[in-house]
């Protein structure tokens, strides 16, 4: 009998913060798959019951390891077995598992999963391509520009961030273009390419969930307190984790007119991307200026505590009966060979 498996972990920097979200889930389902992507890329099928501390030391014990194929008659194999997942919950923060790369390698298995597609996953972990969708729709965001010898037409400082990643990592602040040069020749972070968009010391973070099932819905605005710099990643992940280590207003202390014309931009920026499942979208705002600056397909803790008066159950059970009603991506290509032939005697007769 088939049952839901969440899939956590997996070769990123967000691979702990992963653990975290994918065993909150799985304490929280019942009867699932606790399946363990390692940082070395390898899988295992674990005890859905295992606490965070059991991973400190990497793959804990008694784990079974799986084989991984992407064919429709494949999926997770343990012994040669394919495991019957009816969804895979995915809980893997960065890339390669929030950035299309796990989502293309289901699709092509007939694996169905939570969260948005192989392209809207793509689109929300590339902060270049998404910055132009979102200013090509009209909506208001920052000027963002690929890092380049050229400086850009704003005036500094700059936010340079890595082009290819989420939650804060590698990250700066810099006081002018040629040190914003030198750091993408020495940061590892920066090494799949970096954007440059100016940075505004007086403007606040706000954050708000995104919900498609079982009808679009959009949770409490959240302003966590980021101090006199950015935002960085311990300081998002232990609001989102729901610790209370870090000060934030949930909901966010704000006017009416500001509040809907979030609600209107997530909207928005949810149709544009495609999101699906949950999701959560950054904004920055200054003196009511709001503009559109990320999105995260796959947040931290499913961003469950931005809705406080849901249960987790209910949120995962509305994420895994989304993904249960669309069928399994199908590719076909019928008819391409006729086509292709009868292209080929064309060009031929005219050669002829």
């Amino acid at each position: 009998m088939s049952r839901p498996a969440v899939i956590f972990g997996g070769p990123s920097p967000e691979h702990d913060i992963s653990v975290s979200t994918g065993l909150q889930a799985c304490h929280v389902l019942d009867d699932v798959y606790a399946i363990y992507w390692s940082l070395s890329g390898r899988w295992f099928l674990v005890d859905p019951h295992l606490e965070v501390g059991d991973f400190a030391e990497g793959v804990p014990r008694k784990a079974r390891e799986l084989t991984f194929v992407a064919t429709p008659d494949g999926g997770f194999l343990a012994k040669r077995k394919p495991l019957e997942i009816s969804v895979a919950v995915l809980a893997c923060h960065g890339a390669p598992g929030e950035d299309g790369t796990l989502q293309a390698a289901l699709d092509l298995a007939q694996i169905r999963y939570t969260g948005p597609g192989a392209s809207a996953s793509a689109l929300g972990m590339d902060k270049y391509a998404f910055g132009a969708v979102v200013a090509a729709a009209g909506l208001p965001t920052l000027p963002r520009v690929l890092l380049t010898d050229t400086p850009p037409g704003f005036d500094p400082p700059y936010i340079v961030k890595p082009r290819f990643g989420g939650s804060s990592i590698g990250i700066e602040v810099v006081d002018d273009h040629a040190t914003a040069v030198a750091l993408a020749a020495t940061s590892p972070n920066l090494a799949d390419g970096a954007v440059l968009e100016p940075f505004i010391a007086e403007a606040r973070d706000l954050q708000i969930g995104v919900r498609t099932h079982p009808e679009p819905d959009l949770s409490l605005i959240e302003a966590p307190v980021r101090g006199e710099g950015i935002l960085g990643y311990r300081e998002k992940y232990l609001a989102w984790g729901g610790s209370g280590r870090v000060d934030r207003q949930l909901p966010a202390d704000l006017p009416g007119d500001l509040v809907e014309r979030i609600h209107t931009l997530a909207r928005q920026v949810s149709e544009l991307v495609g999101l699906r499942s949950v999701a959560r979208i950054d904004f920055l705002e200054r003196n009511g200026e709001v503009w559109v600056n990320e999105v995260n397909t796959i947040p931290g803790s499913l961003a469950a505590y931005l809705w406080p008066d849901l249960e987790r159950r209910e949120l995962l059970e509305g994420m895994i009966a989304e993904a249960a009603e669309r069928p399994p991506r199908r590719f076909t290509t019928a008819g391409a060979d006729g086509l292709a032939l009868r292209a080929a005697g064309s060009v031929a007769a005219k050669l002829g």
